[in-house]
């Protein structure tokens, strides 16, 4: 993608990037695409900061935590939420959903969600390397959409 496209960024602005522990080898491709990519648009590594909880459920109350810390720009957040059989993915997935959205509100901290829900996810090759490259798909986007937010924010800091 045009980097052109994407507004300059301040200085100095950290980034958190939070990810759940579950299903680590499908959310790590996030990160790991999120890393890679946030690079090339010319974020400073020693800017963001990694952080994992057990699973999607203790995301929002971290990210809550780092944004009113004052030390973030930006929070990103990853995890994948399977249909384990029970229906709790659905409470879960809104839960985390309507839990990032009330941070970023409430701080005025830009929250990126890479939190996602599938239709459908089986324990099987298939599924799991579909995932896995989902994932760096994702992990890229959620880079680009941080980065334009991070400009976009500071260019109205800037103005103000």
């Amino acid at each position: 993608m045009n980097q052109s496209k994407f507004p300059k960024q301040s200085d100095g602005q950290r980034v958190a990037f939070i990810q759940s522990g579950w299903h680590r080898d499908i959310v790590d491709q996030c990160r790991i695409a999120f890393v890679a990519e946030l690079a090339s648009l010319g974020h400073l590594p020693d800017a963001l900061d990694l952080y994992e909880v057990p699973g999607v459920f203790e995301i929002p109350l971290l990210a809550q935590t780092l944004a009113r810390s004052g030390r973030y720009a930006a929070i990103v957040a990853s995890g994948f939420i399977v249909n384990g059989g029970i229906y709790r993915h659905e409470f879960v997935s809104t839960a985390v959903v309507d839990g990032l959205m009330r941070v970023q509100l409430d701080t005025e901290v830009p929250v990126i969600s890479a939190v996602l829900t599938p239709q459908a996810f089986h324990e099987h090759d298939e599924h799991r390397r579909f995932f896995r490259e989902h994932f760096l798909v994702k992990g890229r986007e959620a880079a680009r959409a941080c980065w334009q937010t991070l400009g976009t924010m500071a260019r109205l800091a800037a103005a103000a």
